[in-house]
């Protein structure tokens, strides 16, 4: 083919302006290209569990730092309450209303969670209170009943003395002696002098940030609330 022949060079740029115009490349060409062309076409979706997983336990440690924010008195006294998503004062609370509160900013109502498994399976639940049937204003509202749910649940993690075992959004539980327990969310925070991740929590002066971890003897670990967990 001539290309100093007028003629030709139209046809040429012609056939190259019809190839642009379909969007086709040269490379598409190729046999690296049509290798290309295939895997990108027929690549399997990536496995976005994991990420998931962390992006909710990463917003519930938000969330629990948020209760940071909050002016809470200390105050566990028996109120009645509206079921579901049902809520004593909002500037009243304990150390459950913490976890409480940070999970129904997610949208879980565990009141109403506790409250349908206790129903279902109430002989698994404690014996603390004398109670013969489920309460809704109370038992979401005591560390055995939500200790009990997660368990139920599956969302049981390994108790260990390595810091780093423990994540942003868990849930921790500790008898603090006594026959008294208590409970708290990983922040998202570490320690600067023990390293350890510092704890949201509500033991007698409202929400706080504290490095707790092992402060008490851990007798709950806990990983719940995920859409894949």
């Amino acid at each position: 083919m001539n290309l100093k022949s007028p003629p030709n060079r139209i046809l040429i740029l012609l056939f190259v302006g019809t190839f642009l115009a379909l969007g086709l490349k040269y490379s598409s060409f190729t046999k690296a290209g049509f290798i290309n062309q295939y895997a990108l076409k027929h690549a399997p979706s990536p496995d976005l569990s994991e990420n998931k997983s962390k992006s909710f336990y990463d917003a519930l440690a938000a969330k629990a730092e948020d209760r940071l924010k909050a002016s809470v008195t200390y105050d566990g006294r028996y109120y009645k309450i509206g079921y579901p998503m049902g809520d004593v004062p909002s500037n009243i609370g304990v150390c459950t209303d913490v976890v409480i509160r940070s999970y129904r900013a997610l949208g879980i109502d565990l009141q109403e969670k506790v409250h349908i498994d206790m129903k279902n399976n109430f002989l698994s639940y404690p014996k603390m209170w004398g109670l013969t049937s489920p309460d809704t204003n109370i038992d979401h509202r005591r560390v055995p009943n939500l200790m009990t749910f997660f368990n139920r649940s599956g969302a049981a993690l390994p108790i260990t003395n390595n810091p780093v075992d423990y994540g942003p959004g868990h849930v921790v539980a500790w008898d603090l002696g006594g026959g008294i327990m208590h409970i708290g969310i990983v922040s998202s925070k570490k320690s600067s002098k023990s390293g350890n991740p510092l704890i949201v929590h509500n033991i007698g002066l409202g929400p706080k940030l504290e490095d707790i971890l092992f402060y008490y003897k851990i007798i709950g670990y806990y990983k719940y609330g995920a859409p894949d967990a």
